[in-house]
């Protein structure tokens, strides 16, 4: 008896019921398989990374992403981004204030710095602070 060769492995899908129940979930969710390759992101998700080009694992990490190893038993399915519903701390409200106002003034640190009422060696300090000495806007 000869035996077949495998059949590639269908790409994972979810089923209408786990993407209303991720869906329904407050807090942004977005799945990547094994390969990084982004499978599912929820509605409140989709509105922070709709438009991204690029990386969007990264953009997910400067917004403070937590990211979760998805498994069945041994095996590693992928990973899940969960974004916050708003900031919790006084540190995360202020990067994202931070944040929004880069994105306002498209990354102009002295107009970031005058609308935020600190100056460009704070804001400078904050946002390597904060790992977004890198920021580039969206826009």
């Amino acid at each position: 008896m000869i035996d077949k060769p495998a059949a590639a492995a269908a790409p994972p899908s979810f089923s209408p019921l786990a993407r209303a129940v991720i869906d329904s979930v407050g807090e942004g969710i977005v799945v990547f398989d094994s390969q990084g390759r982004l499978l599912f992101a929820n509605s409140a998700a989709r509105r922070v990374i709709d438009g991204q080009n690029g990386d969007v694992r990264n953009r997910l990490q400067t917004l403070g992403a937590r990211f979760a190893a998805l498994k069945s038993g041994a095996q590693p399915l992928g990973e899940a981004a969960i974004l916050a519903s708003g900031p919790q701390t006084l540190a995360d409200r202020e990067r994202q204030a931070i944040l929004e106002t880069l994105q306002d003034t498209s990354g102009k640190l002295a107009e970031t710095a005058r609308r935020l009422g600190i100056s460009r060696t704070t804001l400078w300090r904050r946002l390597k602070a904060y790992g977004l000495d890198g920021f580039r806007p969206t826009r």
